[in-house]
Parts: structure tokens; sequence; C-alpha cells
């Protein structure tokens, strides 16, 4: 009886080892992509330039929105992309992840903000829900116009930084708050650009059907645009695992119990 005891704790612990790991709304894994690829959007043309297409690419219990042009040749929204080269300066490289992996898997995905359409990256569940968090980084492109200024960027100073911002909406499009992220900090007499995947903790958005991705930079232009590249890298979001942990140990717990009766 021990014996058929241990079996069954054991069986009810491998369950929930497997229910608490498929938490993730999306890790990008399940989008095919060929190696050191990207995809940014499928560029519709009509030949007047400045028309978006707009669609939505899907990854677990997540939409995620991309807007393309084809006459321009240009996106913005949320791309997706496996490419890790973290020594490429400028634009050519604007899909790598400055980590030089993806937090899970080889996929991750690329945010990039177009601020003079109001194109912003935005996610969009599947039904309402907790994101409990999520891990970000910087793109190469950014990274190293931060280190090295590019363009109209300028190299970062004592007292910039470089921001991303998360607002949470529900059902009925209102807010449920914000969360900041600073992916550069040089305030405070520090050097900090984020070069490794860090989990941004979402708890206190709440439930909501859509989260909405904006960034901000101190180095601005005369008309207070923004210099910096306003991109950044994204995986892994995952709902509520201290529930889901909870939950399976309550299992295992009652099991137990059962089986000592």
């Amino acid at each position: 009886m021990a014996l058929r005891s241990k079996k069954v704790f054991v069986g009810v612990l491998f369950f929930w080892c497997s229910f608490a790991g498929a938490g993730v709304i999306s890790n990008f894994d399940d989008l095919d992509l060929d190696p050191n690829s990207h995809w940014s959007g499928n560029y519709p043309s009509d030949g007047t330039g400045g028309t978006y297409g707009v669609e939505y690419f899907d990854s677990g219990t997540a939409s995620y929105k991309n807007y393309s042009d084809g006459d321009w040749g240009s996106w913005a929204g949320f791309a997706y992309s496996n490419e890790v080269d973290t020594t490429t300066e400028g634009y050519t490289n604007q899909y790598s992840s400055y980590a030089g992996n993806a937090h899970s898997g080889d996929n991750f995905a690329v945010g990039y903000m177009d601020a003079y359409n109001n194109f912003n990256p935005t996610m969009v569940l599947d039904a309402p829900g907790e994101v409990h968090g999520m891990y970000v980084t910087n793109t190469t492109y950014t990274a190293l116009a931060i280190l090295n200024g590019y363009y109209t960027a300028t190299a970062f100073d004592e007292g910039d930084w470089f921001k991303l911002t998360i607002e949470g909406f529900n059902a009925n499009t209102e807010s449920t708050g914000t969360v900041d992220f600073y992916l550069a900090d040089y305030r405070s007499g520090g050097s900090y650009i984020a070069d490794n995947w860090e989990y941004v903790d979402l708890a206190s958005l709440g439930t909501v059907k859509s989260l909405e991705f904006t960034l901000d930079s101190s180095d601005v232009n005369s008309e207070n645009e923004i210099n910096t590249p306003v991109y950044f890298a994204m995986d892994t979001a995952v709902p509520e695992p201290a529930t889901i942990a909870i939950m399976g140990l309550g299992a295992v717990i009652a099991g137990r119990r059962k089986l000592s009766l």
C-alpha cells in the first residue's frame, strides 16, 4: 500500500509540474522562422505610400498587432525574430536581442513604437485575464545607439534614461494602470543598460484584455521627439504562476490525504 501511495504521489507531482510549466501566455516558439531570420509584416503595396496594412500574429493565447507598408518598406507594432547579433550597429540590425539569445527556446518578439503614426506595440489576450509578468531586454540597435550614439541619437551620459511603459486595458478599453521598466538608466551616477532578459512584474495591472507598450527617453530633439531608437524585445509572458503552483500543490496534498484514509 505504501508503494502504491508513492507511485500515485509521484504521478500527481509530475502532472502539477507539467501544468505549471504549461502556464505561459506566449513564448513565440510556436511561430515558424528560419534560423537567423525575422517576420515584420506582409508589407501590402498600393502605390501611394503611408497606407499601412494592419494584421495580428498569434502566439499561445495572445495576439500581437503589426503594421506594415510595402511602398515605404516600413513596419511598426510587433514583429518576431530569432536574430541575436550583439555587435552590428544600426538600423539593419533592428531585430536582434542584445541578450544574445531568446529567454526561452529560439524566438522572441520585437516591439517598435511609431510615434509619428501613433502605432504602439499592442498585445491582445484571447480572453480577459491576469498577465503576471514577462521578460524584456534591449534590441542591439537600441543598446549600441545608447552606448555609442547613432545618427541623431547621442550616447548616454549621466542623468539619461530609456524607459518602457506597459499599460493594461480591460474589456471596456479602460486603463487598469501602468508599469514602468528602465531599459537603460544613467541616473544617480549609474550606467545600466539591460543586456540580459529581465522580468517585469505586471500583477498590479489586474485583469486585462490588452497591453499597450510605449517607450520614452531623455534623449530628445528640440521638438521633443525621441532620438533613441524606440525598440525593445520581449519573451515568455506568464499568467499567475504563483496561483498555478498553489493549485498544483493543493492537488498533491489532497491526493496524499485521500491515500492515507
